[in-house]
């Protein structure tokens, strides 16, 4: 038996445990979720960690992945509670997308800069480099990641974590992910899958737009199918008390605004809603309000009837209501509003917007939108079958139903990665 797991011995009887080697199936090993000790509701990652005495990090030169959505369910940044145990000899922070307040606006790059709470140096994952450099590891002995995902295949934070895999497995470090919730749960799959061609960082890995999974699941998928190029000795310390039918509200967690525009719980859903739409020109999904990706327009829409032909369709779970937009003129259409519990398939919800804009507008978005723009509409999306399928004459139906045969092998294939029930 390992140091490590000898040192959560006293969490032993109440949680099951599943281990593997870190090269095979499921990918790595699962800690222990802490048991009793750390009492009712939904406890993160971190907070098992902690609960452990930081066993784990013994020894350890510790490097940390993180932003502001890096918090225990206590509200305290995980940086400081690391950095402030005795036990725990925190050396370096890394930084994804946004930075480490998380202010900064999509796409933007971001520098290197020292972190004013624990003086240490936080190293940009998203400017000149994408993936940690050995010369940025060369401190470290561990690597931990603690980032609130949301859930949809096209925001970066999971591509950020994967490279970070990558990395250390090609520099002889550790791996570690703190886990956290889905906040649009782990029961729904839904959208299509990603073709070789368009892997990005805005795609890195391929699962469904919609994959259902925790970063914790996905760093296991990943590293036993080999989707980080070298494999990496990855450990996942689970949480305790979450389950695959949660949505954020039943955690009873305090949601911290991911990025500019997910500002709340519910936002990641929308996203999945309109955010492939979004990277389209000549649209209007809100970004600006105070309800980013909640809203579906184009130019010289008529908001009544474009808002009562989306009623008609009887979407379940999905209403829509007319607006005008007060910052884009002459730009109209619906504000949405979505049933988190609802079954329809919120991924397809794009193609729909998609092509009931197409049918209303004097220039298709596709003719509006420039090549190296599309080329980023095709890397959301996964392939140019989007445009290809609306373009040749197939209805949204039609495109939506020929995902399916890919979700049912996929939820199939990631069976033997899911944690949690």
């Amino acid at each position: 038996m390992s140091r490590f797991h000898k040192a959560f011995l006293p969490f032993l009887p109440c949680v099951a445990i599943l281990l593997s080697g870190c090269f095979g199936e499921p990918g790595g090993t699962i800690a222990p979720s802490g048991g009793s000790s750390l009492g009712g509701g939904v406890h993160l990652g971190i907070d098992v960690l902690e609960a452990s005495g930081f066993a784990a990090l013994k020894g350890k030169r510790v490097g940390l992945i993180t932003n502001q959505t890096s918090v225990n369910r206590r509200g305290q940044k995980t940086r400081l509670v690391l950095k402030q145990a005795p036990q725990v000899n925190l050396v370096a922070l890394y930084v994804p997308e946004h930075g480490l307040d998380g202010t900064e606006k999509a796409a933007v790059h971001i520098s290197n800069r020292r972190d004013p709470l624990t003086g240490l140096t936080a190293y940009s994952l998203y400017g000149p480099t994408r993936k940690p450099t050995p010369a940025m590891l060369a401190g470290i002995d561990i690597l931990l990641f603690d980032l609130q995902d949301i859930g949809s295949r096209s925001y970066t934070y999971i591509s950020t974590m994967v490279r970070a895999m990558e990395a250390c497995g090609e520099n002889g470090k550790e791996f570690m992910v703190l886990d956290r919730p889905n906040p649009i749960g782990g029961l729904r799959v839904q959208g299509p899958g990603l073709e070789q061609r368009w892997i990005s960082f805005v795609g890195q890995i391929p699962v469904p737009y919609v994959h259902g999974m925790t970063a914790g699941e996905l760093a296991q998928m990943s590293n036993a199918r080999g989707w980080n190029a070298r494999r990496c000795q990855l450990t996942v310390i689970p949480m305790k008390g979450w389950s695959r039918a949660m949505m954020w509200e039943d955690t009873h967690l305090r949601w911290v605004p991911t990025s500019p525009n997910i500002p709340g719980s519910r936002s990641p859903l929308y996203y999945a809603a309109t955010g492939i739409l979004g990277s389209l020109d000549g649209c209007d999904i809100g970004i600006g309000t105070n309800a980013p990706f909640e809203y579906v327009g184009g130019p010289g829409v008529n908001a009544v009837e474009f808002t009562k032909a989306l009623n008609s369709l009887n979407l379940t779970g999905v209403r829509f209501s007319p607006y005008q937009s007060s910052r884009k003129a002459g730009f109209a259409g619906s504000r949405i509003q979505i049933d988190p519990r609802s079954p329809v398939d919120i991924v397809g919800l794009n193609v729909i917007f998609i092509d009931a804009l197409n049918r209303r507008i004097s220039k298709d978005l596709f003719a509006r939108t420039s090549s190296s723009t599309k080329d980023i509409f095709y890397k959301c999306y996964g392939s140019t079958g989007l445009e290809t399928g609306l373009r040749g004459g197939k209805s949204p139906q039609a495109i939506i139903g020929s995902w399916q045969n890919y979700l049912a092998g996929f939820q199939k294939s990631r069976q033997s990665y899911l944690i949690y029930r």
